[in-house]
Protein backbone atom coordinates (compact mmCIF):
# COMPACT_ATOMS: atom_id res chain seq x y z
CA UNK A 1 0.00 0.00 0.00
CA UNK A 2 1.49 3.29 -1.02
CA UNK A 3 1.83 5.77 1.81
CA UNK A 4 0.50 9.28 1.19
CA UNK A 5 2.99 11.92 2.09
CA UNK A 6 1.93 15.45 2.84
CA UNK A 7 4.23 18.01 1.34
CA UNK A 8 5.50 20.45 3.94
CA UNK A 9 6.22 23.93 2.63
CA UNK A 10 9.08 25.77 4.28
CA UNK A 11 9.28 29.45 3.44
CA UNK A 12 12.66 31.09 3.33
CA UNK A 13 13.47 34.09 5.46
CA UNK A 14 14.22 36.90 3.03
CA UNK A 15 15.89 40.25 3.27
CA UNK A 16 13.64 42.98 1.96
CA UNK A 17 16.01 45.34 0.15
CA UNK A 18 15.94 47.96 -2.59
CA UNK A 19 16.65 45.42 -5.33
CA UNK A 20 13.65 43.28 -4.37
CA UNK A 21 11.42 46.35 -4.08
CA UNK A 22 12.56 47.56 -7.51
CA UNK A 23 11.72 44.16 -9.02
CA UNK A 24 8.27 44.16 -7.45
CA UNK A 25 7.65 47.76 -8.52
CA UNK A 26 8.52 46.83 -12.12
CA UNK A 27 6.15 43.85 -11.99
CA UNK A 28 3.38 46.13 -10.75
CA UNK A 29 4.06 48.68 -13.50
CA UNK A 30 3.82 45.89 -16.07
CA UNK A 31 0.64 44.56 -14.39
CA UNK A 32 2.36 41.16 -14.22
CA UNK A 33 -0.04 39.87 -11.58
CA UNK A 34 0.74 36.17 -12.13
CA UNK A 35 4.47 36.71 -11.69
CA UNK A 36 3.83 38.83 -8.61
CA UNK A 37 1.59 36.17 -7.05
CA UNK A 38 4.20 33.49 -7.78
CA UNK A 39 6.77 35.60 -5.98
CA UNK A 40 4.44 36.19 -3.00
CA UNK A 41 3.62 32.46 -2.82
CA UNK A 42 7.14 31.76 -1.60
CA UNK A 43 7.10 34.51 1.03
CA UNK A 44 5.91 34.60 4.61
CA UNK A 45 2.93 36.92 5.17
CA UNK A 46 5.08 39.12 7.41
CA UNK A 47 7.54 39.58 4.53
CA UNK A 48 4.72 40.46 2.15
CA UNK A 49 3.48 43.03 4.66
CA UNK A 50 6.98 44.52 4.95
CA UNK A 51 7.20 44.81 1.17
CA UNK A 52 3.78 46.50 0.96
CA UNK A 53 4.80 48.92 3.73
CA UNK A 54 7.75 50.07 1.60
CA UNK A 55 5.78 50.62 -1.60
CA UNK A 56 4.06 53.86 -2.53
CA UNK A 57 0.33 53.90 -1.90
CA UNK A 58 -0.89 53.00 -5.41
CA UNK A 59 1.53 50.07 -5.72
CA UNK A 60 0.77 48.93 -2.17
CA UNK A 61 -2.96 48.87 -2.89
CA UNK A 62 -2.45 46.98 -6.16
CA UNK A 63 -0.26 44.35 -4.48
CA UNK A 64 -2.65 43.87 -1.57
CA UNK A 65 -5.74 43.49 -3.75
CA UNK A 66 -4.05 40.63 -5.65
CA UNK A 67 -3.93 38.50 -2.49
CA UNK A 68 -6.58 35.88 -1.78
CA UNK A 69 -8.67 36.38 1.37
CA UNK A 70 -6.71 33.92 3.50
CA UNK A 71 -3.32 35.44 2.64
CA UNK A 72 -4.72 38.96 2.90
CA UNK A 73 -5.96 38.24 6.44
CA UNK A 74 -2.46 37.10 7.45
CA UNK A 75 -0.88 40.16 5.84
CA UNK A 76 -3.24 42.95 6.85
CA UNK A 77 -2.46 42.86 10.58
CA UNK A 78 1.22 43.60 9.86
CA UNK A 79 0.62 46.47 7.44
CA UNK A 80 1.38 49.96 8.73
CA UNK A 81 -1.73 51.31 10.43
CA UNK A 82 -1.90 54.49 8.37
CA UNK A 83 -1.44 52.63 5.08
CA UNK A 84 -3.91 49.92 6.13
CA UNK A 85 -6.56 52.53 6.87
CA UNK A 86 -6.14 54.06 3.38
CA UNK A 87 -6.29 50.68 1.65
CA UNK A 88 -9.43 49.65 3.54
CA UNK A 89 -11.15 52.89 2.52
CA UNK A 90 -10.90 51.84 -1.14
CA UNK A 91 -12.03 48.23 -0.71
CA UNK A 92 -15.68 47.27 -0.88
CA UNK A 93 -17.35 45.91 2.26
CA UNK A 94 -17.76 42.43 0.75
CA UNK A 95 -14.00 42.04 0.24
CA UNK A 96 -13.31 43.33 3.75
CA UNK A 97 -15.85 40.87 5.15
CA UNK A 98 -14.10 37.89 3.54
CA UNK A 99 -10.80 39.05 5.04
CA UNK A 100 -12.25 39.72 8.50
CA UNK A 101 -13.94 36.30 8.48
CA UNK A 102 -10.47 34.70 8.41
CA UNK A 103 -9.20 36.67 11.41
CA UNK A 104 -9.31 35.88 15.11
CA UNK A 105 -11.70 38.11 17.02
CA UNK A 106 -9.06 40.45 18.49
CA UNK A 107 -7.53 41.14 15.07
CA UNK A 108 -10.98 41.45 13.50
CA UNK A 109 -11.88 44.02 16.14
CA UNK A 110 -8.76 46.08 15.33
CA UNK A 111 -9.63 46.13 11.64
CA UNK A 112 -13.32 46.96 12.08
CA UNK A 113 -12.56 49.73 14.57
CA UNK A 114 -10.60 51.53 11.80
CA UNK A 115 -13.50 51.42 9.33
CA UNK A 116 -16.06 54.18 8.76
CA UNK A 117 -19.17 53.53 10.84
CA UNK A 118 -21.44 52.58 7.93
CA UNK A 119 -18.85 50.18 6.44
CA UNK A 120 -18.20 48.65 9.86
CA UNK A 121 -21.93 47.94 10.31
CA UNK A 122 -22.10 46.34 6.86
CA UNK A 123 -19.09 44.15 7.60
CA UNK A 124 -20.46 43.09 10.99
CA UNK A 125 -23.73 42.10 9.32
CA UNK A 126 -21.87 40.08 6.67
CA UNK A 127 -19.54 37.97 8.81
CA UNK A 128 -20.45 34.91 10.87
CA UNK A 129 -23.13 35.82 13.42
CA UNK A 130 -21.23 34.42 16.41
CA UNK A 131 -18.03 36.22 15.38
CA UNK A 132 -20.00 39.42 14.83
CA UNK A 133 -21.39 39.30 18.36
CA UNK A 134 -17.92 38.65 19.78
CA UNK A 135 -16.45 41.60 17.88
CA UNK A 136 -19.28 43.90 18.98
CA UNK A 137 -18.56 42.91 22.58
CA UNK A 138 -14.82 43.60 22.20
CA UNK A 139 -15.49 46.99 20.60
CA UNK A 140 -16.95 48.15 23.93
CA UNK A 141 -13.52 48.16 25.56
CA UNK A 142 -10.86 50.86 25.31
CA UNK A 143 -8.21 50.07 22.71
CA UNK A 144 -5.25 50.06 25.13
CA UNK A 145 -6.82 47.88 27.83
CA UNK A 146 -6.85 44.13 28.44
CA UNK A 147 -10.36 44.01 27.03
CA UNK A 148 -9.22 45.88 23.94
CA UNK A 149 -6.45 43.40 23.07
CA UNK A 150 -8.02 40.14 24.24
CA UNK A 151 -9.48 37.49 21.95
CA UNK A 152 -12.76 35.79 22.75
CA UNK A 153 -11.46 32.64 21.00
CA UNK A 154 -10.46 30.07 23.60
CA UNK A 155 -10.92 26.37 24.31
CA UNK A 156 -12.97 25.64 27.42
CA UNK A 157 -14.57 22.63 29.10
CA UNK A 158 -16.89 22.31 32.07
CA UNK A 159 -15.48 21.22 35.43
CA UNK A 160 -17.39 17.90 35.36
CA UNK A 161 -15.78 16.78 32.08
CA UNK A 162 -12.85 14.40 31.45
CA UNK A 163 -9.65 14.78 29.45
CA UNK A 164 -11.36 13.01 26.56
CA UNK A 165 -13.81 15.90 26.28
CA UNK A 166 -10.95 18.41 26.47
CA UNK A 167 -9.10 16.72 23.61
CA UNK A 168 -12.33 16.70 21.59
CA UNK A 169 -12.69 20.46 22.13
CA UNK A 170 -9.10 21.07 21.03
CA UNK A 171 -9.72 19.10 17.83
CA UNK A 172 -12.96 20.95 17.16
CA UNK A 173 -11.25 24.32 17.32
CA UNK A 174 -7.84 23.42 15.87
CA UNK A 175 -8.63 24.98 12.48
CA UNK A 176 -10.38 28.03 13.93
CA UNK A 177 -7.87 29.14 16.57
CA UNK A 178 -4.32 29.98 15.54
CA UNK A 179 -2.79 29.39 18.99
CA UNK A 180 -3.99 26.94 21.63
CA UNK A 181 -1.85 26.94 24.76
CA UNK A 182 -4.31 25.96 27.49
CA UNK A 183 -7.76 24.52 28.07
CA UNK A 184 -9.80 26.64 30.47
CA UNK A 185 -11.98 24.86 33.01
CA UNK A 186 -15.28 26.62 33.73
CA UNK A 187 -18.26 26.10 35.99
CA UNK A 188 -21.69 25.95 34.36
CA UNK A 189 -22.01 29.64 35.22
CA UNK A 190 -18.91 30.43 33.15
CA UNK A 191 -16.70 31.11 36.17
CA UNK A 192 -13.04 30.22 35.58
CA UNK A 193 -11.84 27.61 38.10
CA UNK A 194 -8.69 26.19 36.51
CA UNK A 195 -6.32 25.82 33.58
CA UNK A 196 -5.06 22.62 31.94
CA UNK A 197 -1.91 22.53 29.82
CA UNK A 198 -1.67 20.60 26.57
CA UNK A 199 1.04 18.46 28.20
CA UNK A 200 -1.47 17.23 30.79
CA UNK A 201 -3.75 16.05 27.99
CA UNK A 202 -0.98 13.90 26.56
CA UNK A 203 0.43 12.27 29.68
CA UNK A 204 -2.77 11.38 31.56
CA UNK A 205 -5.46 8.74 30.83
CA UNK A 206 -8.44 9.93 28.80
CA UNK A 207 -10.93 9.07 31.54
CA UNK A 208 -9.15 11.31 34.05
CA UNK A 209 -11.34 14.04 35.53
CA UNK A 210 -10.37 17.47 34.25
CA UNK A 211 -10.39 18.90 37.78
CA UNK A 212 -7.78 16.40 38.99
CA UNK A 213 -5.08 17.75 36.62
CA UNK A 214 -6.02 21.42 36.37
CA UNK A 215 -3.96 24.22 37.90
CA UNK A 216 -6.05 26.10 40.45
CA UNK A 217 -3.57 28.88 41.28
CA UNK A 218 -4.76 31.25 38.60
CA UNK A 219 -3.14 34.40 37.28
CA UNK A 220 -5.70 36.49 35.43
CA UNK A 221 -6.58 40.08 34.59
CA UNK A 222 -9.77 42.08 34.32
CA UNK A 223 -10.72 43.87 31.06
CA UNK A 224 -10.15 47.44 32.30
CA UNK A 225 -6.47 46.88 33.20
CA UNK A 226 -4.02 48.84 31.04
CA UNK A 227 -2.27 46.80 28.35
CA UNK A 228 1.17 47.81 29.65
CA UNK A 229 0.34 46.33 33.06
CA UNK A 230 -0.81 43.12 31.34
CA UNK A 231 2.55 42.94 29.56
CA UNK A 232 4.39 43.39 32.87
CA UNK A 233 2.35 40.61 34.50
CA UNK A 234 2.98 38.18 31.65
CA UNK A 235 6.68 39.01 31.66
CA UNK A 236 6.91 38.61 35.44
CA UNK A 237 5.29 35.16 35.48
CA UNK A 238 6.67 33.95 32.11
CA UNK A 239 3.20 33.39 30.67
CA UNK A 240 2.37 32.62 27.04
CA UNK A 241 -1.32 33.39 27.59
CA UNK A 242 -3.42 34.97 30.33
CA UNK A 243 -7.20 34.74 30.86
CA UNK A 244 -9.39 37.83 31.09
CA UNK A 245 -12.30 37.61 33.55
CA UNK A 246 -14.99 39.93 34.90
CA UNK A 247 -15.57 40.84 38.55
CA UNK A 248 -17.28 37.45 39.10
CA UNK A 249 -14.37 35.56 37.49
CA UNK A 250 -16.53 34.76 34.47
CA UNK A 251 -14.26 33.97 31.53
CA UNK A 252 -14.34 36.70 28.88
CA UNK A 253 -11.33 35.93 26.72
CA UNK A 254 -7.57 35.48 26.66
CA UNK A 255 -4.49 37.45 25.73
CA UNK A 256 -1.65 35.60 24.01
CA UNK A 257 2.05 36.32 23.84
CA UNK A 258 1.93 37.47 20.19
CA UNK A 259 -0.44 40.27 21.22
CA UNK A 260 1.84 41.22 24.11
CA UNK A 261 4.87 41.50 21.83
CA UNK A 262 2.90 44.04 19.81
CA UNK A 263 1.96 45.87 23.02
CA UNK A 264 5.58 46.05 24.17
CA UNK A 265 6.65 47.54 20.84
CA UNK A 266 3.71 49.95 20.84
CA UNK A 267 4.41 51.13 24.39
CA UNK A 268 8.12 51.51 23.67
CA UNK A 269 7.38 53.64 20.60
CA UNK A 270 4.88 55.69 22.59
CA UNK A 271 7.39 56.32 25.37
CA UNK A 272 10.06 57.33 22.86
CA UNK A 273 7.61 59.83 21.35
CA UNK A 274 6.90 61.31 24.77
CA UNK A 275 10.60 61.36 25.72
CA UNK A 276 11.17 63.46 22.63
CA UNK A 277 8.35 65.76 23.70
CA UNK A 278 5.94 64.59 21.02
CA UNK A 279 2.29 63.62 21.08
CA UNK A 280 1.30 60.09 22.06
CA UNK A 281 -0.27 59.74 18.61
CA UNK A 282 2.01 57.99 16.07
CA UNK A 283 3.50 60.15 13.34
CA UNK A 284 2.44 57.82 10.57
CA UNK A 285 0.64 60.51 8.59
CA UNK A 286 1.94 61.51 5.18
CA UNK A 287 0.89 65.13 5.77
CA UNK A 288 3.72 67.45 6.79
CA UNK A 289 1.12 69.80 8.27
CA UNK A 290 -0.30 67.08 10.51
CA UNK A 291 3.17 66.06 11.71
CA UNK A 292 4.03 69.71 12.29
CA UNK A 293 0.83 70.10 14.30
CA UNK A 294 1.97 67.26 16.57
CA UNK A 295 5.47 68.63 17.17
CA UNK A 296 4.98 72.39 17.11
CA UNK A 297 3.15 72.85 20.45
CA UNK A 298 5.99 71.24 22.37
CA UNK A 299 8.56 73.36 20.56
CA UNK A 300 6.58 76.49 21.43
CA UNK A 301 6.46 75.42 25.09
CA UNK A 302 10.21 74.78 25.04
CA UNK A 303 10.77 78.18 23.39
CA UNK A 304 8.75 79.89 26.12
CA UNK A 305 10.71 78.23 28.90
CA UNK A 306 14.05 78.95 27.21
CA UNK A 307 13.02 82.60 26.79
CA UNK A 308 12.94 82.79 30.58
CA UNK A 309 16.63 81.90 30.38
CA UNK A 310 17.21 84.84 28.03
CA UNK A 311 15.53 87.19 30.51
CA UNK A 312 17.61 85.68 33.30
CA UNK A 313 20.82 86.27 31.36
CA UNK A 314 19.86 89.88 30.71
CA UNK A 315 19.75 90.42 34.48
CA UNK A 316 23.36 89.26 34.66
CA UNK A 317 24.59 91.42 31.79
CA UNK A 318 26.99 93.26 34.10
CA UNK A 319 28.59 89.92 35.02
CA UNK A 320 29.22 88.98 31.40
CA UNK A 321 30.64 92.45 30.69
CA UNK A 322 33.19 92.07 33.50
CA UNK A 323 33.89 88.33 33.12
CA UNK A 324 33.61 87.72 29.37
CA UNK A 325 35.25 84.31 29.70
CA UNK A 326 32.11 83.10 31.48
CA UNK A 327 30.11 83.12 28.23
CA UNK A 328 32.47 80.60 26.62
CA UNK A 329 31.33 77.80 28.94
CA UNK A 330 27.55 78.10 28.56
CA UNK A 331 27.31 75.19 26.04
CA UNK A 332 29.34 72.83 28.24
CA UNK A 333 27.44 73.59 31.45
CA UNK A 334 24.00 73.39 29.84
CA UNK A 335 24.89 70.14 28.07
CA UNK A 336 26.11 68.57 31.33
CA UNK A 337 22.91 69.59 33.11
CA UNK A 338 20.61 68.44 30.32
CA UNK A 339 22.37 65.10 29.86
CA UNK A 340 22.47 64.34 33.59
CA UNK A 341 18.82 65.24 34.05
CA UNK A 342 17.68 63.16 31.09
CA UNK A 343 19.75 60.16 32.21
CA UNK A 344 18.12 60.20 35.65
CA UNK A 345 14.64 60.81 34.23
CA UNK A 346 14.85 57.99 31.68
CA UNK A 347 16.12 55.52 34.30
CA UNK A 348 13.30 56.53 36.66
CA UNK A 349 10.61 56.36 33.96
CA UNK A 350 11.81 52.90 32.88
CA UNK A 351 11.83 51.65 36.47
CA UNK A 352 8.37 53.02 37.23
CA UNK A 353 6.94 51.64 33.99
CA UNK A 354 8.30 48.12 34.51
CA UNK A 355 7.47 48.04 38.21
CA UNK A 356 11.13 47.76 39.26
CA UNK A 357 10.76 50.99 41.27
CA UNK A 358 7.86 51.50 43.67
CA UNK A 359 6.78 54.89 44.98
CA UNK A 360 7.41 53.82 48.57
CA UNK A 361 11.02 53.06 47.60
CA UNK A 362 11.48 56.45 45.93
CA UNK A 363 13.51 57.97 48.79
CA UNK A 364 16.03 55.15 48.58
CA UNK A 365 16.28 55.56 44.80
CA UNK A 366 16.66 59.34 45.08
CA UNK A 367 19.46 58.89 47.62
CA UNK A 368 21.25 56.58 45.22
CA UNK A 369 20.83 59.08 42.37
CA UNK A 370 22.21 61.83 44.64
CA UNK A 371 25.44 59.95 45.30
CA UNK A 372 25.79 58.97 41.64
CA UNK A 373 25.36 62.64 40.68
CA UNK A 374 27.92 63.73 43.25
CA UNK A 375 30.48 61.23 41.97
CA UNK A 376 29.82 62.14 38.33
CA UNK A 377 29.98 65.86 39.15
CA UNK A 378 33.35 65.56 40.89
CA UNK A 379 34.86 63.52 38.04
CA UNK A 380 33.55 65.89 35.33
CA UNK A 381 34.67 68.98 37.27
CA UNK A 382 38.20 67.61 37.68
CA UNK A 383 38.42 66.80 33.97
CA UNK A 384 37.04 70.24 33.00
CA UNK A 385 39.39 72.04 35.40
CA UNK A 386 42.39 70.15 34.00
CA UNK A 387 41.49 70.85 30.37
CA UNK A 388 40.70 74.55 30.88
CA UNK A 389 43.84 75.10 32.99
CA UNK A 390 45.87 74.42 29.83
CA UNK A 391 44.28 77.42 28.06
CA UNK A 392 43.28 79.88 30.80
CA UNK A 393 45.35 81.17 33.70
CA UNK A 394 42.46 82.53 35.80
CA UNK A 395 42.62 79.94 38.58
CA UNK A 396 39.89 81.54 40.68
CA UNK A 397 37.43 81.43 37.80
CA UNK A 398 38.34 77.84 37.01
CA UNK A 399 37.60 76.78 40.61
CA UNK A 400 34.21 78.50 40.35
CA UNK A 401 33.60 76.72 37.03
CA UNK A 402 34.44 73.33 38.55
CA UNK A 403 32.21 74.00 41.56
CA UNK A 404 29.39 75.07 39.23
CA UNK A 405 29.62 71.79 37.28
CA UNK A 406 29.22 69.76 40.48
CA UNK A 407 26.14 71.70 41.58
CA UNK A 408 24.54 71.72 38.12
CA UNK A 409 24.89 67.94 37.76
CA UNK A 410 23.58 67.43 41.29
CA UNK A 411 20.50 69.59 40.86
CA UNK A 412 19.81 68.44 37.28
CA UNK A 413 19.99 64.78 38.27
CA UNK A 414 17.68 65.26 41.24
CA UNK A 415 15.23 67.25 39.13
CA UNK A 416 15.23 64.57 36.42
CA UNK A 417 14.69 61.82 38.99
CA UNK A 418 12.04 63.65 41.00
CA UNK A 419 9.65 64.84 38.27
CA UNK A 420 8.66 61.29 37.15
CA UNK A 421 7.98 60.35 40.80
CA UNK A 422 5.77 63.41 41.32
CA UNK A 423 3.83 62.71 38.12
CA UNK A 424 3.39 59.05 39.08
CA UNK A 425 2.12 60.12 42.51
CA UNK A 426 -0.64 62.11 40.80
CA UNK A 427 -1.40 59.27 38.33
CA UNK A 428 0.11 61.15 35.37
CA UNK A 429 2.18 59.15 32.88
CA UNK A 430 5.80 59.83 33.96
CA UNK A 431 7.14 59.40 30.42
CA UNK A 432 6.17 63.01 29.73
CA UNK A 433 8.87 64.10 32.22
CA UNK A 434 11.62 63.28 29.75
CA UNK A 435 10.33 65.70 27.13
CA UNK A 436 11.31 69.34 26.79
CA UNK A 437 10.48 70.13 30.43
CA UNK A 438 13.49 68.42 32.01
CA UNK A 439 15.96 69.80 29.46
CA UNK A 440 14.61 73.35 29.48
CA UNK A 441 14.21 73.53 33.26
CA UNK A 442 17.78 72.28 33.63
CA UNK A 443 18.96 75.03 31.26
CA UNK A 444 17.39 77.72 33.44
CA UNK A 445 18.63 76.07 36.63
CA UNK A 446 22.15 75.78 35.19
CA UNK A 447 22.24 79.43 34.13
CA UNK A 448 21.01 80.56 37.53
CA UNK A 449 23.61 78.50 39.43
CA UNK A 450 26.43 79.59 37.11
CA UNK A 451 25.66 83.31 37.16
CA UNK A 452 25.07 83.27 40.93
CA UNK A 453 28.43 81.61 41.63
CA UNK A 454 30.31 83.92 39.25
CA UNK A 455 28.65 86.94 40.91
CA UNK A 456 29.37 85.76 44.46
CA UNK A 457 32.90 84.47 44.04
CA UNK A 458 34.33 86.52 41.15
CA UNK A 459 32.53 89.89 41.03
CA UNK A 460 32.27 90.35 44.78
Amino acid sequence: MEENKEEIEVKDVIQVDNELLDNITNLIKEKASDSLLNLFADLHPADIAEIINHLNYDNAEYAFLLLDSETASDVITDIDENLREKILQNIDAEKISTIVDELETDDATDIISDLPEEVAKEVLNSIDEEDSEDVKELLKYEEDTAGGIMSSDFVAVKDHETLRAAIREVRNHADDFEHIYHIYVLKDSGELVGIVSLKSLLVNPLRTSITSVMEEDLIYVTPEIDQEEVANIMQKYDLVAIPVVDENKKMLGRITIDDIVDVIQEEANEDLQKMAGLSEEPESSDSIFRISKIRLPWLIIALGIEFIGVILLSKYQFVLERVTIAAFFFPILLAMGGSSGNQAAIVMVKGLGSGDIWLKESLKKLSKELFVALLNGVVISVILFTLTYLFFDDTAFLFVLALTVIFIILFATMLGATIPLVLKKFNIDPAVATGPFVSTMNDILGLLIYMTFVTLFIIH
